[in-house]
């Protein structure tokens, strides 16, 4: 098999980039930043202006997922009504799939650091620092959630009439798609929330993949959010979704890592690590939302992961991905919805 064709081709990159304006006659180049199974992202560099291109991978996951206008679209909204999250500014948008192979974005770079495995080395020396960061967090989906959809031109973008009621089997019709074996663990998590949904709260813009690495903060202390990252998978839902996300791979003190499980472990071992209940509690002082039926959501975000990793497995173990990470999945998928059931 020959070679793979770019991602991102400069040459056809580089007319589209004058049309808009964007240093045109400056050299160009492009590099890759992420690769993996959600969107691309790319460094844009062109005279003086350096930037991030974000385009849906070479095979998507599904349309919706990987829609760069609906992205952009929100992105715009943020910044143009005033949103009090921070998000990168929106620079130019490309609904051609002809230029590149795919439609795509481009956004503002910025100058931060991603806490995903371990702390920055800025941060690692400040005892505070993971209480800093785990605040800033709910404080972030906080205003999400805040964020009036309405006035900011967001009607259409999702559809919030029994959103939740949709959720479970949205994720078990995903799941019969492709699935190769018996999950009875699964199954068992997908019956309980079938038996215990609750009144879905007022819709807000919910982020749909929120945690931790998700977030780019300020490369030096103090602790300062520069924005919350990766929106494909947003959408005007119940907000206690994101909250019950996040808290679902948050790992209390005391308690193991797991594949899956601690999306915070990197916190551990520097300083005081809020828990679930702490998190929570910021969480209901800013907002004033009702969190009785808070461990729906936790169960909820850990049965639609256990889902779609279901997913990853099934394309691994008929030879369409060659990651081999997928391989865990075999029992990674069944400790998910274990791990969801300890909610209940």
């Amino acid at each position: 098999m020959g070679d793979k064709p770019s991602l991102v081709d400069a040459d056809r990159l580089r007319p589209w980039l004058d049309e808009q304006g964007i240093a045109p006659g400056e050299p160009l180049a492009v590099a890759r930043i992420t690769t993996g199974h959600s969107n691309e992202v790319f460094l844009v560099e062109r005279g003086d202006r350096s930037l991030v291109l974000r385009r849906p991978p070479r095979t998507p996951l599904s349309p919706t997922a990987h829609d760069m206008a609906r992205e952009h679209r929100l992105l715009s909204a943020f910044v143009e009504h005033g949103a009090a999250v921070p998000v990168p500014r929106p620079v130019a948008l490309c609904t051609d799939p002809e230029v590149i192979g795919a439609p795509f974005y481009l956004m503002e770079r910025l100058e931060g650091v991603v806490v995903r495995d371990s702390l920055p080395e800025s941060f690692a020396g400040d005892a505070g620092a993971p209480r800093a960061l785990a605040e800033s967090l709910v404080d972030l989906i906080a205003a999400t959630h805040a964020f009036d959809w309405r006035a900011g031109g967001l009607d259409g973008f999702g559809k919030p009439d029994g959103y939740l009621e949709r959720q479970v089997p949205r994720w078990l019709g995903q799941l019969e798609r492709y699935r190769t074996r018996d999950l009875p663990e699964v199954e068992d998590a997908g019956r309980w929330l079938s038996a215990h949904t609750p009144p879905m709260q007022e819709p807000t813009v919910i982020h749909g993949d929120y945690k931790l690495d998700n977030v780019m903060f300020a490369p030096e202390l103090p602790v300062r959010p520069l924005a919350v990252l990766d929106w494909e998978q947003a959408t005007i839902g119940d907000p206690l979704v994101d909250l019950g996300w996040l808290l679902g791979l948050w790992l209390d003190p005391g308690e193991e890592a797991s594949f899956f499980g601690g999306a915070n472990v990197a916190l551990f071992g520097h300083g005081p690590v809020p828990t679930r209940a702490d998190l929570a509690g910021r969480y209901a002082g800013a907002t004033g939302r009702d969190l009785t039926h808070l461990a729906f959501y936790c169960v909820l975000g850990l049965f639609k992961l256990a889902c779609v990793m279901e997913g990853s497995y099934a394309r691994f173990t008929a030879g369409t991905s060659d990651d081999a990470t997928f391989a865990f999945l075999e029992t990674g998928v069944p400790g998910l919805a274990r791990r969801a059931l300890e909610f209940t």
